[in-house]
């Protein structure tokens, strides 16, 4: 209990990895109908400070740095955003992931903006190259601002165990 903070803020973040459990008796949690939780472990920490902690790619010029911390932020809002992330999905559990352990994404969004997109859309959904092992494809949709062209780019992440891991960087997205 020591890793959560004592006094939480709206903007802070809780990231819990484990196994959720059956649900308790009532009398156990005063009455409520809440799942027990086995974790792992727990980490907590401010949206902002996460955001600050992202390493800047080389490509982005230092004077540039407060757009990529925008760009970087409204994509972590975004993936918090998409609906009833609890990371009881495996396609949300893939994008949690991503939000605080690939910076990649960041530095894609801020490239996009810089490029005259807008991030447009954040969808996870089973790749097509599951087989034994649960693959998620997280792919992320950036529209360009004044012709409506919208570019995709896709990332790849094992959610099969407890601790999910990538399994192909960030890469173009073709629709078939």
């Amino acid at each position: 209990m020591e890793a959560i903070r004592p006094v939480p803020k709206p903007m802070d973040v809780d990231v819990i990895i484990g196994e959720k459990g059956p649900l308790p008796p009532a009398e156990m949690c005063g009455g409520l109908q809440v799942p027990m939780v086995a974790f792992d472990h727990a980490f907590s920490f401010d949206r902002d400070s996460m955001i600050k902690s992202i390493p800047r790619p080389e490509s982005i010029p230092e004077k540039d740095d407060p757009k990529f911390r925008s760009a970087a932020g409204e994509l972590f809002d975004r993936i918090m955003q998409v609906a009833d992330n609890m990371g009881a999905t495996d396609e949300h559990r893939a994008l949690n992931y991503l939000a605080v352990r690939y910076p990649a994404i960041y530095a894609k969004a801020a490239e996009e903006f810089g490029r005259n997109f807008s991030l447009t859309g954040v969808v996870a959904r089973p790749s097509r190259l599951s087989g034994a092992r649960k693959v998620v494809s997280a792919i992320f949709s950036y529209t360009h601002r004044e012709t409506d062209v919208t570019e995709k780019y896709f990332v790849r992440v094992d959610t099969t165990e407890v601790f999910p891991f990538m399994v192909t960087k960030m890469a173009p997205y073709y629709d078939r």
